[in-house]
């Protein structure tokens, strides 16, 4: 989940550094790296994952790391500018000309197309593609990804998407470079919500089914030339991307190497060894146990620090006792020793305690801590007298769905002590990572809590944080964002209150309010905000921080090679 959906691979996929800052590099011991170079174009870059991506197919996906790589291959109405750009917060023109015009009421936005833009097959992009794309969203089983676009479009309530419904008539197509959305109700941010990734154009009739499962249709500068499920992708050149109606894919390299499925410790070994064809290898983070191992003059130089956008959290099932009581949910937030929390994320360095929702890099974020501790070791005596009061004071069972990723592992055991000490016995339930969010997005399949992340889709603004993540009216069977399922008439009536708001300055104030308001209810607990450090190969360059395309991470768009010709 983003970013979606952490989403997201996002504690998977983040990045961060020491040093030179987002576009800089290197510490001390002797001419230090500078990854804001301009790449030379050319060669092949490797990226080294763990895990492999949500979906190729853009209605599905919707997590930090996949949607950084639907960038590469897939382009959208608008998206977030690149990360070298003066504000890397902000949306900018994609495949549109502009950021949309909305009309007087608000009631219906209209996108001019560029001219032009093609598939792969240098079929030319129209406005028919683009609604196809879109009212995918719609599909029972393919529109799982970003919930933006069912909650914002006027739709009819029976409506299932282009192959069972037909065409979305309140997506208009007056010519073939004219779309006109008609929404709901008036949404200011319009013009940043249709960069989200299912908002992709495809031939109408295209992607049923599983078609997009192990194929694509590009719009973008690459193009899928092989992919073997949890093993590699291989990218290629879209010779009919056109570079002249792309002001933010500058498509520095030739080919793109994904090698999936290594193990964490095996990615850091080859990063730190750096030799042959690594030079052109980067990971998006290395791990906690790797960082004693960086302090040289050597390595250091080459550490790439980017800062974290994201909320890592712990969400309760708010449908399951004793988790419906907010007296327990209160408890669990004094119990968690977030202290050890942060030491199994990395320590200091790759870690800041969290107590609010919004992260510090969000617009409309500040700081508050409803329920403080000593050391931040958390309060059991006052975890234990809420427990008491909720009837439930000789404590009790329950399932923690995680990741199975090391960190994400020792984060939990880190909870799984904490709460040992009020009574309560937390069995862990370990989920691949590569399904993880769709599992635990399936309320059928959710279990009590779960531990994920979450990131702005845009952010300059809060209201891609808040309303996802507890709008009780965006409940869905698939494909859940609100993992507490908390459905609370102040917090949904809050969030049309703050919605209809056009000051989005105001705007923000006010989902710093509904912020503080919503932990009263405790339907999470905030963890840490997460950053990590990468440890690219030295021939490479164009590395910077993406807070809305890569989650705070290195945004892929930019990256390339300082010499072609080298490994």
């Amino acid at each position: 989940m983003r970013a979606g959906a952490l989403a997201a691979v996002a504690a998977l996929a983040l990045s961060a550094c020491s040093g030179g800052g987002p576009d800089g590099g290197g510490g001390p011991g002797g001419g230090e790296v500078s990854y804001a170079d301009t790449p030379a174009t050319g060669g092949t870059v490797t990226l080294l994952q763990n895990a492999d991506f949500s979906y190729l197919d853009p209605a599905r996906g919707f997590d930090g790391g996949v949607n950084n790589f639907y960038r590469l291959v897939y382009r959208t109405l608008t998206t977030s500018a690149p990360g070298d750009s003066d504000d890397p917060s902000a949306v900018v023109p994609d495949l549109a000309t502009d950021l949309g015009t909305p009309s007087e009421d608000g009631l219906s936005w209209t996108f001019t197309l560029k001219e032009g833009i093609t598939f792969e097959d240098g079929q030319p992009i129209t406005s028919a593609d683009v609604r196809f794309g879109v009212s995918r969203s719609w599909d029972p089983e393919l529109g799982i990804g970003s919930p933006w676009a069912r909650q914002v479009i006027d739709a009819p309530e029976d409506y299932e998407g282009p192959y069972r419904s037909g065409p979305l008539e309140t997506i208009e197509t007056p010519d073939e470079r004219t779309v006109v959305f008609h929404l709901k109700e008036p949404f200011p941010e319009f013009g940043s919500l249709v960069a989200q990734p299912n908002f992709v154009p495809f031939p109408e009739g295209s992607g049923a089914g599983d078609e997009f499962v192990g194929d694509i249709i590009a719009s973008g500068p690459y193009t899928l030339d092989s992919y073997t499920p949890g093993s590699s992708i291989e990218l290629v050149r879209n010779e009919a991307w056109d570079p002249e109606t792309d002001d933010v894919r500058p498509a520095y390299p030739d080919r793109w190497n994904i090698v999936i499925g290594l193990d964490p410790a095996t990615i850091d070994e080859r990063l730190l060894a750096g030799q042959g064809a690594d030079v052109n290898a980067f990971g998006l983070t290395i791990q906690p146990a790797t960082l004693p191992r960086v302090q040289t003059p050597q390595l250091e130089r080459r550490l790439l620090e980017l800062p974290s956008v994201c909320l890592t959290y712990m969400g309760m099932n708010t449908t399951k006792e004793p988790f419906d009581d907010v007296r327990v949910r209160q408890a669990v937030n004094l119990a968690v020793d977030k202290a050890a929390v942060r030491t199994a994320s990395g320590g200091t360095q790759l870690a800041e305690l969290a107590s609010t929702i919004l992260p510090p890099t969000v617009g409309g974020h500040r700081d508050y801590d409803l329920y403080p501790s000593e050391g931040d070791a958390g309060d059991v005596e006052a975890a234990r007298a809420l427990l008491e009061e909720a009837g439930v004071g000789d404590g009790f069972t329950m399932t923690l769905d995680i990741r199975s990723q090391p960190k994400m592992q020792a984060q939990a055991e880190a909870i799984q002590q904490a709460l040992q000490k009020i009574g309560v016995t937390v069995e862990l339930n370990v989920i691949d990572v590569s399904s993880y969010y769709e599992t635990i997005g399936t309320t059928a399949l959710q279990h009590d809590a779960a531990i994920t992340g979450w990131c702005p889709d845009w952010a300059s603004s809060a209201s891609t944080f808040l309303p996802p993540l507890f709008d009780g009216r965006t409940i869905t069977e698939v494909g859940n964002s609100n993992l507490a399922q908390i459905d609370d008439e102040g917090i949904n009536a809050r969030i049309d209150e703050i919605r209809a708001m056009t000051d989005l300055a105001a705007a923000n104030e006010q989902w710093g309010q509904l912020d503080e308001e919503i932990m009263e209810l405790a339907p999470v607990v905030p963890l840490v905000f997460e950053s990590s450090l990468a440890l690219p190969g030295e021939n490479l360059t164009g590395l910077h921080s993406s807070p809305g395309a890569a989650s705070g991470g290195i945004d892929l768009v930019l990256v390339g090679l300082r010499d072609p010709e080298r490994g």
